[in-house]
């Protein structure tokens, strides 16, 4: 029995990680507009409305598929590392690591850029169409989610006595605001309104008014208040240590979002892509590639022989990315050699009847993987609370231990055929604080980047850490089939897999796949700091059928169970063959929603 149907319709369809987000989007339709417009004013509220788990100073990769071009583009809205950010700079600062929180790991940001490339270039509306319902939630309100007002609990003596503008931005009276109350932010939603103001400045022309609003972003006042904070303020962060930041109002005005090829692998008649290795994409296509010497089809959706196997796979494309992913601009990315047949062919004979418990990056074309050192170093001494949560790089409140999110998702389909998915995150407001008078963090995705030379993650000046965020778009025969994304960190590209493989390979419609039970494997170092792992731990919702659980610990795996339905949080939209949009959300957290006509 499903928890939601799968939604179905002639016009558009919407679905994301918040239900106004997903109605925000949807409005666009209703004002003549097509799927990028839908995305993009759905990405906006989802900047004011999830404020815990990304930002207008946070990150995206955006995967587009334009009706009829039988081609899928990535726009890259992953800001690179600031001009000064260097491995010196950081070791003469008696750092092994980068810190997942405070100043120090802000990135250009690339989210604003990114969905203004989209609109410019795909979308069919004007600026103010698409800001408008983002502007109104932050002026006039929004339901306060459960999760953001925890996070906001437990950092409010922080922002009291440390970050004063997080203080004034987030709490009410002095105090943690309740579950489900008005939530406002007028800070972001005059820097909103004079963004508009600047673009309608420029003339009546949509391009113009686009460009200008980046203008104001990257060159104008929002730059000019990052650069004057950051070069003025010395910030406490996980160290225990006040740090100035990096990056300058420069570093912002010489960056733009790209528009990239995807990467892909055919499955079948499908054909999946993703974003390239400056994110973890293709990991997923790695895993896919090792999976088809199996026979899925023939093993059931929730039995051991297919947890067995998808976990063995992931646990080695995973290490894979640990040894060899980075940005493909400054690094050597052996790509084409990951995704080789033969490669592939002899990774896949690593995988047994029993668990690994060993971390095997593998040698493509021969060369010696490089694996950057596991550093689990603590906060230090015992001191505040929330010294323990600025040490957790990812957005989660330490005694949450169900699925830890760090990130969203937008996708939207329309009945031309335009798709697109997207998965914003950074800048929450747990790692950084607010830069004055904008009304919303810096990312710290710099914290994904390693001090170990010679790896093709190491840190470097304009070069993009490698991350976790990963959106995955599918044709069938050069139309378009699925977009689906979902929160979860390094887990996105396991949770997603599962989900694809039981709509390509068992047979499950949209939705029936999303509400499926969910499991991944913690065997790989997480991308966020502190670093840390559990070799062999296999991770699965506890309606997993028992047998299933028993017979996995007997083949060597450390299984651990988890609440049920708290994994993931799958949003997806698709076209079926009679050319109808499709929509599905997960029910996990009572949160995504979707929405068709």
């Amino acid at each position: 029995m499903l928890f939601r149907p799968e939604l179905r319709g002639t016009r558009g369809a919407v679905a994301s990680t918040h239900w106004l987000a997903s109605a925000a989007g949807f409005r666009m339709y209703d004002k003549g507009g097509n799927a990028f417009d839908a995305a993009v004013a759905a990405a906006f509220v989802i900047q004011v409305v999830e404020p815990h788990l990304n930002g207008p100073g946070g990150d995206v990769p955006v995967l587009a598929h334009r009706a009829g071009s039988g081609q899928v583009d990535v726009v890259c809205g992953q800001g690179p590392m600031p001009r000064a950010a260097t491995i010196e700079r950081f070791e003469d600062l008696g750092l092994s690591v980068i810190p997942g929180s405070g100043l120090l790991p802000a990135v250009v940001p690339g989210a604003f850029g990114a969905w203004l490339r989209v609109l410019a270039e795909y979308g069919t509306l004007r600026l103010e169409d698409v800001l408008e319902p983002a502007v109104g939630y932050a002026e006039h309100g929004y339901p306060l989610l459960p999760k953001a007002a925890e996070m906001i609990r437990a950092m409010q003596d922080l922002f009291r006595d440390e970050w004063t503008e997080s203080a004034r931005t987030y709490l009410v009276g002095g105090v943690a605001p309740r579950p489900g109350s008005r939530m406002t932010n007028p800070d972001l939603a005059r820097t909103y309104r004079r963004i508009l103001d600047e673009a309608r400045a420029a003339g009546a022309d949509r391009d113009k008014q686009i460009d200008a609003a980046v203008r104001a972003f990257y060159e104008g006042f929002v730059a000019e208040a990052v650069d004057h904070y950051l070069a003025t303020a010395e910030e406490i962060d996980a160290t225990g240590r006040r740090h100035r930041g990096l990056l300058t109002g420069a570093d912002m005005a010489g960056w733009r979002p790209t528009v990239e090829p995807s990467l892909s692998l055919r499955h079948g008649a499908l054909t999946v892509h993703k974003a390239g290795p400056w994110s973890q994409g293709p990991v997923f296509l790695q895993q896919l590639a090792l999976l088809q010497g199996f026979d899925l089809a023939g093993t059931g959706p929730h039995s051991a022989d297919f947890l067995h196997c998808v976990t063995e796979a992931a646990k080695l494309a995973f290490a894979d990315r640990e040894a060899w992913y980075g940005d493909p601009a400054h690094a050597q990315v052996p790509m084409d050699a990951l995704l080789d047949p033969d490669y592939t062919a002899a990774r896949r004979a690593l995988i047994g009847r029993e668990a690994s418990g060993e971390l095997r990056p593998g040698s493509p074309g021969g060369r010696a993987p490089v694996l950057p050192p596991i550093h689990d170093e603590s906060a230090g001494p015992a001191g505040p609370a929330w010294l323990g949560e600025l040490e957790e790089g990812i957005p989660a409140v330490l005694r949450s231990t169900a699925a830890r999110g760090d990130t969203c998702c937008v996708t939207a389909v329309d009945a031309r055929g335009n798709m697109v998915v997207a998965t914003p995150s950074g800048g929450w407001l747990k790692s950084s604080p607010v830069v004055p008078g904008l009304g919303f963090p810096l990312g710290t995705r710099g914290q994904m980047a390693t001090l170990t030379r010679g790896h093709a993650n190491a840190l470097a000046p304009g070069k993009r850490p490698r991350t976790t965020l990963s959106p995955t778009l599918v044709l069938r025969e050069g139309r378009p089939l699925l977009a689906f994304g979902t929160p979860g960190g390094d887990q996105q590209d396991q949770w997603t897999l599962e989900f694809f493989l039981r709509y390509a390979e068992h047979g499950m419609g949209v939705q029936e796949a999303v509400e499926a039970r969910t499991f991944h494997t913690d065997h790989v170092p997480t991308s966020f700091t502190p670093r840390r792992f559990a070799p062999g731990t296999l991770v699965v919702e506890e309606g997993m059928p028992v047998e299933t659980i028993e017979e996995l610990r007997r083949r060597g795996h450390t299984v651990r169970t988890v609440a049920d339905y708290t994994l993931s949080k799958v949003c997806a939209t698709g076209m079926s063959r009679d050319d109808m949009v499709i929509a599905a959300a997960s029910p996990r957290g009572a949160q995504a929603y979707a929405v068709a006509d």
